[in-house]
């Protein structure tokens, strides 16, 4: 309860910047253990799907965990993006819109081309994949779901929005960084193993910045800038 309270001391006095910071400062903690707890789970995870004979991970086995943890992320992000925007500003349309194009460019951002970026930057002959391309189908479902998502918390959580939007952006982490490990992994990187201490500050960079940008900081700032042409008060 003491990140809601830092939200309110922050936004007590009306400095928007003030709350930019408290919004991140109070986000940061969740957001690196959420990140390092996704490798613990990536060491189970790729332990049990590597190929007995060959010692190779199962590429067709963790693409579909990329596939899945991906489209579960599309869903975070789009929550995540609308609980914050809907924070500071109660316009549905301009909800809709930054509910949908945020996530869509962040999330693309933090599971592949960063991976992809730092793969190749760490020596690995990396694949490049983006579902948005190939597997709208598959992807719509889950930002539509994460947007709707994101109004029912606005109307029935009001008092506790602070909290729900700290819960959401570090499960929003998690499946990002889970996200990201697999697309690695899938699509290149299978001895990530031995070069964790890179792959953690990897990850740090392809994950904590763009899902932290996408839940916090641009909703906040978009918010800001269209708080004067409200059209749809609350």
């Amino acid at each position: 309860m003491e990140n809601h309270a830092c939200h309110q001391h922050a936004c007590a006095g009306g400095n928007f910047f003030c709350a930019l910071h408290a919004e991140l400062v109070c986000h940061w903690p969740y957001a690196i253990f959420a990140t390092a707890l996704s490798l613990a789970i990536l060491s189970f995870v790729t332990n049990s799907t590597t190929e007995a004979c060959a010692g190779a991970p199962n590429r067709v086995g963790l693409l579909a965990l990329f596939h899945s943890f991906h489209f579960m992320h599309i869903m975070f992000a789009s929550t995540g993006t609308v609980v914050t925007y809907l924070r500071f500003c109660n316009s549905v349309v301009r909800t809709l819109i930054v509910g949908a194009l945020a996530p869509m460019f962040f999330c693309v951002l933090s599971d592949a081309i960063l991976p992809y970026v730092g793969g190749r930057l760490l020596g690995v002959d990396m694949h490049f994949h983006i579902c948005f391309f190939h597997e709208v189908t598959n992807v719509l479902p889950f930002l539509v779901a994460g947007i709707v998502n994101g109004f029912v918390m606005k109307m029935h959580h009001r008092d506790k929005l602070g909290w729900f939007s700290v819960m959401s952006h570090t499960g929003h982490i998690f499946i990002s960084a889970l996200a990201s490990m697999f697309y690695l992994v899938a699509h290149g990187f299978s001895n990530w193993a031995d070069h964790i201490g890179a792959v953690f500050i990897l990850l740090v960079i392809c994950v904590v910045l763009p899902c932290t940008m996408s839940d916090v900081v641009v909703p906040m700032i978009l918010a800001q800038a269209g708080k004067k042409n409200e059209k749809y008060p609350a």
